[in-house]
């Protein structure tokens, strides 16, 4: 006949999900638990505690506690070589009247319920080992607590043009074969080299993986369809595919230009075309024009001098960049119709509008107008001692 297994009452889970907040004064997971005492005094000497053998014992005498309304208790846990007391406070896990079982949660986070179990020695200590590795006393460093922040404030003040967010991003999603993330960062970095190659002065940031949920509709027929339900004839097959983000700077700076008509003006005077790439750059500029007031006729001529294309990053606070590059090898990128829609409808209304430019390094900045502000990578750098 096998002898029966021991088993010890052993937190097996907490309910708190985000482990950067627990702490070694908290019931974690793998933490065997000896015995408790119903008291909120500082006085819990070993004789006090009453042992604990199995889960339903101890959410019996839990429940007796709740009766009476003690707010605090003392649990005694063995965790690793050392024994603990820990300030609990009794909690109904299951609020069903048929099934109602009590656990504890620690004392300073609501958040933080144990859920415990019978366990076997083994699986305690494979629990203390997880919890020892998320919640390292040694290396952890001081305890960390929120703080208000202005941040209207200091958005106003180092982020003066709000609607420019500094840095940009793409994401490129897996074409059709590709099972692995080397295959999709070739093609991003492919991309980002043809752009920079073609003139575009963006600045390199950081590239990172990113989780994809993709769906796709599926028809059903015949004996499938009855696993399906009854209204529809398709199924919904959901996927997470690897995808990767480009973190970029539209240039070393953006440069935002306020475009002002005046009486009887017809256009803003500049010309735009679409890159292969997806960007929006501006190919001419008119003399004379809103445009040209503006200093863009300055910026376009030493872009071209210096080997740059003249490209748009925003339109009225409204990123130009392409979004994504999806599964079938289509970048998504702004129409540039629509932008020449947008452009007519100010000039039509005599309104003024708002757009910026990229920035290249050792660019002169237009100092015709004192509507030329420029917020870039000067901004993500340490002042000088």
């Amino acid at each position: 006949m096998c002898a029966a297994v021991q088993t010890l009452v052993c937190v097996k889970q907490v309910k708190q999900d985000v482990a950067e907040e627990w702490d070694e004064t908290m019931p974690l997971p793998g933490d065997i638990i000896e015995g408790f005492y119903n008291c909120e005094s500082n006085i819990h000497a070993d004789e006090f505690f009453v042992p604990t053998k199995a889960k339903s014992e101890l959410s019996s005498q839990l429940a007796k506690i709740n009766s009476q309304h003690i707010e605090v208790i003392w649990v005694k846990v063995r965790r690793g070589d050392a024994t603990l007391k820990l300030r609990a406070r009794v909690v109904v896990e299951r609020p069903s009247m048929l099934q109602r079982k009590y656990s504890i949660r620690a004392a300073t986070d609501d958040r933080h319920v144990a859920v415990i179990g019978d366990l076997t020695s083994d699986e305690c200590t494979e629990l203390q080992e997880m919890s020892r590795s998320l919640v390292n006393v040694e290396n952890r460093g001081y305890h960390k607590k929120g703080v208000k922040y202005d941040w209207k404030m200091k958005v106003s003040k180092y982020l003066p043009d709000h609607r420019c967010t500094v840095v940009s991003s793409i994401l490129f999603m897996p074409m059709q074969g590709e099972h692995c993330t080397e295959a999709t960062t070739a093609r991003c970095m492919a991309w980002f080299s043809a752009t920079v190659s073609s003139g575009a002065p963006l600045v390199f940031v950081n590239i990172q993986t990113e989780q994809i949920v993709t769906s796709e509709k599926t028809n059903l027929t015949g004996k499938e369809m009855s696993w399906s339900k009854q209204q529809q004839n398709h199924a919904t097959t959901v996927q997470i595919v690897q995808g990767i983000r480009l973190w970029f700077m539209p240039g070393v700076a953006e440069v935002s230009l306020d475009l002002v008509p005046q009486t009887g003006e017809v256009r803003f005077g500049l010309d735009i075309k679409r890159t292969e790439e997806g960007l929006i750059c501006i190919y001419s500029v008119a003399k004379g024009s809103p445009a040209d007031r503006a200093g863009l006729s300055k910026l376009h001529e030493e872009a071209y001098a210096n080997g740059y294309l003249l490209v748009m990053s925003r339109l009225e606070g409204k990123s130009l960049m392409p979004s994504h590059a999806d599964i079938s090898g289509l970048i998504h990128c702004c129409d540039h119709t629509e932008i020449k829609d947008t452009l007519v409808s100010a000039i039509d209304q005599m309104e003024r509008i708002q757009l910026h430019v990229m920035a290249w390094s050792n660019q002169a900045r237009p100092t015709s107008t004192p509507n030329t502000t420029a917020i870039g990578s000067t901004m993500l750098r340490p002042r000088p001692l």
